[in-house]
């Protein structure tokens, strides 16, 4: 491939998640989630909150630090998966490890996947969890102005969908988004090819456009997408809260991403973006490289600033 040469040595295992890939029989064939690993110092527990008018209810995991405290801050987290796959139980070890660094309540909401259910279904459930993490606030420790959103991948993107949702409504405030590798401009697909090394491992091309138009049922890059569905369609970013992206060099999401920051950093909104050389999309995958590690360092620090901060 044109980019092999360009590839992280310490990510070379991920060359073998470009082939295609029938995303329906995938999730068919993934194994029933395991519980979280113990803790000594993290509780965690199921939840079933209140779903937007007219849905179901909505399934989270709630992950609260071991004993009572007031005024902690809280972690939305939105898991990845193309708006196709993935549950929040895949991220446990990462949960507990946010819980256990800032006393911080961590939610994790288990949104409806496409293509069973369009957009706005994903997004609406996200904002039934941030609504829920406000009115139970006080149940809870939370501090209101400490409530921080975060994901990867399309959860990077329903977490930038929330951010603009919220500015909007003006019910339940966000105080950070946190966004990694964010999936945002369904126009992506329909562009033509700006580098020839960009997006050949993990998340190609092909897998970008079902994805996309499993949320949107129809074609990505018509007209009249919604901001909240892809947040770079968002004709104003004023007023959003700080932000900080991260996204490999080999993703194909980068340009996206450089862009979305861009137009932040343009609007007023404090943003933080981290670009890594050789790295494709997913390359936390590989707990090892350097460009893992930094990045947990790197989001570990803004995040912590952020809660800190409020």
């Amino acid at each position: 491939m044109p980019s092999r040469h360009l590839l992280d040595p310490d990510l070379a295992m991920l060359t073998e998640w470009g082939a295609d890939v029938d995303f329906m029989a995938l999730r068919e064939m993934m194994p029933p989630p395991e519980p979280p690993p113990p803790s000594q110092t993290v509780d965690w527990r199921e939840v079933r909150l209140p779903g937007p008018p007219g849905a179901p209810e909505v399934r989270a995991l709630l992950y609260t630090p071991k004993g009572r405290a007031e005024q902690r801050p809280a972690v939305l987290h939105i898991h990845g998966g193309g708006y196709v796959l993935g549950s929040p139980d895949m991220g446990a070890v990462g949960h507990i490890a946010l819980a256990e660094a800032f006393g911080a309540v961590v939610l994790s909401v288990d949104y409806r996947l496409a293509p069973e259910t369009r957009f706005p279904g994903a997004v609406e459930d996200c904002y039934a969890a941030l609504r829920w993490l406000h009115e139970e606030a006080d149940a809870l420790g939370i501090d209101r102005s400490r409530i921080i959103v975060s994901g990867e991948s399309a959860g990077g993107g329903l977490a930038a969908g929330l951010a603009l949702l919220a500015r909007d409504r003006g019910e339940y405030p966000l105080a950070f988004q946190h966004l990694v590798f964010p999936m945002i401009d369904d126009r992506t697909v329909t562009r033509g090819h700006p580098s020839p090394f960009i997006g050949q491992y993990v998340w190609t091309r092909p897998h970008n456009a079902f994805g996309w138009a499993a949320l949107l049922g129809c074609e990505p890059g018509s007209e009249g997408v919604s901001c909240y569905a892809a947040a770079a369609r968002a004709e104003d970013l004023a007023g959003l809260p700080p932000t900080f992206i991260v996204c490999g060099a080999l993703d194909l999401f980068v340009e996206e991403n450089i862009d979305y920051a861009k137009r932040l950093i343009l609007a007023g909104v404090p943003t933080e973006l981290h670009i890594f050389p050789g790295a494709p999309h997913g390359y936390p995958m590989s707990p090892e490289a350097f460009a893992t590690q930094a990045t947990t360092q790197a989001s570990m620090t803004a995040i912590g600033r952020a809660l800190a901060r409020g």
